[in-house]
């Protein structure tokens, strides 16, 4: 073959290559697949059987059907039927697809009875799951349709936040309502705040109800006052009432009933008493026979409901019969099994991990309760080892002993127990221990100067976090500047607590006796406090109204 011809064939082979390599590249912009435009419309509804407010409602099953393929997203959360149902219809569909909703029921229908079937936002599209919010099915099996309406909102009686989903219902108040029905009957008319505070209750008839609502955890419409929260409007409505009037009822949770459990032994000569309810007047008696010199101390767990039960001196005896009472009448025989274990050490620790604030005094935890403090064997030290004057008390109720000195900024102070300078109820005593604290600079810390206005005292003042947690506290009786000393640069909630029966705690309500609990107000900005900085802080409260 000639070069000319070996060069043609080669430059067609080239040429060749580049008209396929562009007619591919055509296919393939012109080929290319892509999802067009996402579908952002929701399901539409196209008819129902029955249809949609119907009155003399006599079907066994209703079919809404939808222009697509649907599914039904948390109904459980979502749907909700008033008055309540009991056993509950079967709706389906719940994990496929389908172009309409069947509700089945299983139960008589109330005659003259408006029923609402309310979806929220669990109805939604097969694939992009976009939401058709709110839908819902309304039907009468009397003549008429009720038509009126109740709006408000709920909102948390000691917290800023408020828990969603919370049941809204009204209860009928006629000859036959008690207050005791919350916790065993469903009420007439029941709705839901779903992700918000703010509830709606329609299609209801004229008469007398009892505004309650429940954070009901079982989601069955009672009230079981150890795992709900419950909130009521103090006075009965009466519907038609006028439609701009908004309702707030606030959420609490109340202290059960006392109730003390069964004690259980934890070591030779300790047992722990767990309680339902506040234990402030709560006793025990031991009511097995016991040696003359038989004594007790009994002290409050600080973190959980609880008291401790230390004894001596040790006995045999198969079991200890124990009689629990309390200031409201209560009176219960508990048996606990007794075993010879082995007795608890003294375990001592300090309050503080490492910095001591110099507004603060040094404290020592014990496990078994303190009894003595021997102040010869105890010395403080400070960074120039120059010793320390210092004076200590004992805190009974925290079974703490409490060291009180005198600081200064930046220094570090060595405190050297010596052995029997602590002494339980056992009379156990300590081997030497060694703490070291230091303190920083007045600097390193934040003061706020707090003024309120149009309190009626007393009030409590606290400072949390944004969990709620209280990180400082001032009980105020008067009007005057309250002083936050000591506080560690971070962000501040403030909320104030009307002390009506001057207690200095926040207590809750109660629903069967009629109390709401305490009124809180929460200022309504974080506040932010910066190492070595004062800060002027004003609330105004609101004004005090007759609204329940």
């Amino acid at each position: 073959m000639s070069k000319n011809n070996t060069k043609k064939g080669f430059k067609t082979q080239v040429l060749l290559t580049g008209l396929l390599l562009v007619l591919l590249v055509n296919c393939a912009k012109k080929g290319t697949i892509s999802g067009g435009k996402k579908d952002e419309n929701p399901p539409k509804f196209v008819r129902a059987q029955p249809p949609n407010y119907s009155t003399n409602f006599k079907a066994k099953e209703i079919k809404i059907y939808f222009d697509e393929y649907i599914k039904l997203k948390e109904p459980q959360k979502q749907i909700l039927i008033s008055p309540p149902m009991d056993p509950a219809p079967i709706i389906s569909p719940l994990g496929t697809a389908s172009k309409f909703i069947k509700i089945k029921f299983i139960d008589t229908l109330l005659e003259n009875t408006t029923y609402s079937i309310n979806f929220g936002e669990s109805i939604v599209d097969n694939n992009e799951e976009n939401p058709k919010p709110f839908f819902k099915y309304v039907f009468s099996t009397g003549k008429q349709l009720d038509s009126l309406k109740l709006n408000g909102f709920v909102s948390d009686a000691y917290v800023k936040s408020t828990d969603k989903f919370v049941s809204v219902m009204l209860y009928e108040v006629d000859t036959a309502y008690t207050d005791s029905l919350v916790y065993k009957e469903v009420p007439r008319y029941v709705t839901s705040t779903l992700d918000t505070i703010d509830f709606r209750l329609e299609n209801l008839k004229k008469g007398t109800y009892k505004l309650i609502a429940l954070k009901d955890k079982s989601s069955n419409f009672t009230y079981q006052p150890k795992q709900d929260k419950i909130g009521f409007y103090s006075e009965l409505i009466t519907i038609p009432t006028d439609t701009n009037k908004l309702y707030e009822v606030k959420l609490f949770k109340e202290v059960l009933n006392f109730d003390a459990k069964r004690p259980k032994q934890i070591s030779k000569y300790h047992f722990q008493f767990g309680y339902e309810g506040l234990a402030d007047s709560m006793k025990i008696k031991l009511l097995s026979e016991a040696p003359e010199n038989f004594e007790v101390k009994i002290l409050q767990d600080q973190q959980k409901d609880t008291l401790h039960y230390w004894y001596k001196p040790f006995f045999e005896a198969d079991s200890l019969v124990f009689e629990v009472t309390n200031s409201q009448n209560y009176r219960d025989t508990l048996v606990s099994r007794f075993k010879d274990q082995k007795p608890d050490s003294l375990v001592l620790r300090s309050v503080q991990s490492q910095i001591l604030k110099l507004d603060e005094d040094f404290a020592i935890a014990s496990n078994t309760p303190l009894t003595k403090i021997n102040n010869s064997l105890i010395t403080i030290r400070d960074k120039d080892s120059t010793v320390i004057k210092f004076t200590s008390q004992l805190d009974t109720l925290k079974n703490q002993a409490i060291l009180q000195f005198e600081k200064t900024e930046e220094n570090t102070y060595s405190m050297q127990v010596l052995p029997k300078a602590f002494t339980d109820f056992y009379e156990n005593a300590n081997d030497t221990i060694v703490y070291n604290i230091e303190t920083t600079k007045y600097s390193e810390y934040g003061k706020m100067f707090l003024t309120v206005e149009n309190a009626t005292y007393p009030i409590i003042a606290q400072l949390t976090n944004e969990k709620n947690v209280v990180l400082a506290e001032k009980v105020i009786t008067k009007k005057e500047e309250t002083i936050f000393s000591g506080l560690e640069p971070k962000t501040y909630y403030l909320r104030i607590i009307n002390d009506t029966n001057k207690n200095s705690i926040w207590d809750t309500g109660n629903f069967l006796k009629g109390l709401q609990p305490e009124k809180v107000s929460h200022f309504p900005k974080a506040i932010e406090v910066r190492a070595n900085w004062e800060l002027k802080q004003n609330f105004v409260l609101e004004k005090e109204s007759s609204n329940p």
